[in-house]
């Protein structure tokens, strides 16, 4: 058996140019027993879409990041994670947020790019979370729901410098060409800013 010869430092060097050339999206993804990233939200638990229903991106650096977008899934959640990665449905969100206890689920990195508004411009310079629950059910929207969300909210605009304001945190109804009307009528507006805000 013939014996690897080991690497010059001008092949290694040329090898490292190859895989830099590579778009992160065509690389590898992790061996069994390689560390998975922590998420870019402290407290929330890592549970990634299909890599078909998002974009790889480089955000900030490739696009801005000013906008919250809130979403309700119409879905328990489970489904709403069964969706994600599903490849078929062409759709994720960044973070998605239980009703019951108010635990966040990251799906996506906020560097890339979620497909959850229906708006590609609006996809690209926001951070989509979705919460657990139907618009027509007010009972989804519980405390802890409110009081997570509103501490991930606020974390995420003090990592990207969005102001914690009306005009950069919106519903998925109020994105320009969507047929969606969720967050809903049941949505508290004036709650979950004062939260946020308090954040």
């Amino acid at each position: 058996m013939e014996q690897a010869r080991p690497e010059t430092g001008r092949r290694r060097l040329l090898k490292g140019a190859v895989l830099a050339a590579v778009p992160y999206g065509l690389l590898p993804g992790p061996r069994t027993g390689a560390q998975v990233q922590a998420p870019d939200h402290p407290t929330a638990e890592w549970r990634q879409a299909n890599t078909a229903n998002f974009t790889a991106a480089r955000r900030p650096v490739e696009h801005t990041v000013d906008l919250v977008i809130v979403h309700v899934t119409q879905t328990d959640y489970s489904g709403a994670l069964s969706v994600f990665r599903n490849p078929k449905k062409q759709v994720s969100a960044h973070y998605l947020v239980r009703s019951s206890d108010g635990h966040v689920a990251q799906c996506v990195r906020e560097s890339d790019v979620a497909w959850h508004a229906g708006n590609w411009d609006y996809n690209t310079r926001s951070i989509g979370i979705e919460h657990e629950g139907w618009v027509d059910r007010p009972d989804c929207f519980t405390d802890a729901l409110y009081e997570r969300s509103a501490a991930l909210t606020a974390a995420i605009c003090v990592r990207h410098g969005i102001p914690r304001d009306r005009r950069h945190i919106i519903g998925h109804h109020e994105v320009p060409g969507t047929d969606h009307t969720d967050p809903g009528p049941h949505w508290d507006w004036a709650r979950y800013l004062k939260l946020v805000k308090a954040a």
